[in-house]
C-alpha cells in the first residue's frame, strides 16, 4: 500500500491505537483529521518543537496545519491529495511524538 492511500475507519482506528500506545497524550480523529494538542513548559519549548518538526516535514514533503499560541501547539494532519488520513499522517504523528518528548521535559 502506498503511504498516501486513504485509510478506512478500521485501519485508522488500528493505527491510532498503535500511535497512542506510546504517546504522552492521545491523538484523536476529529472532523476527518488526525488531531493533537501539545502544551509545552514554555514558548521556547513550543517553538523548538515546531522548528525541529519543520525539518522532518520538509524531508517527508508532508506539512501539517498547526497553530501556536504561547506554549500550546495544536496540530491537524491530513493528506490533502488523498482527501483524508493516510499512513503518511501516522508516520508524521509518530515523528512528532518523538520530537515532542524532548521538549515536554525541558
Amino acid at each position: 500500500m502506498k503511504k498516501d492511500t486513504l485509510l478506512d475507519k478500521q485501519q485508522c482506528d488500528s493505527k491510532l491505537a498503535e500511535l497512542n500506545a506510546s504517546a504522552v497524550e492521545a491523538w484523536v480523529i476529529t472532523e476527518g483529521k488526525l488531531h493533537r494538542r501539545y502544551k509545552f513548559p514554555s514558548f521556547s519549548a513550543a517553538f523548538g518543537f515546531m522548528a525541529q518538526t519543520a525539518l522532518v516535514c520538509e524531508v517527508m514533503s508532508h506539512h501539517p496545519k498547526w497553530t501556536n499560541v504561547w506554549n500550546v501547539v495544536e496540530i491537524d494532519l491530513l493528506t490533502h491529495r488523498s482527501k483524508g488520513i493516510t499512513t503518511l499522517d501516522f508516520e508524521m504523528a509518530t515523528a512528532m511524538e518523538k520530537i515532542a518528548a524532548v521538549y515536554l521535559q525541558s
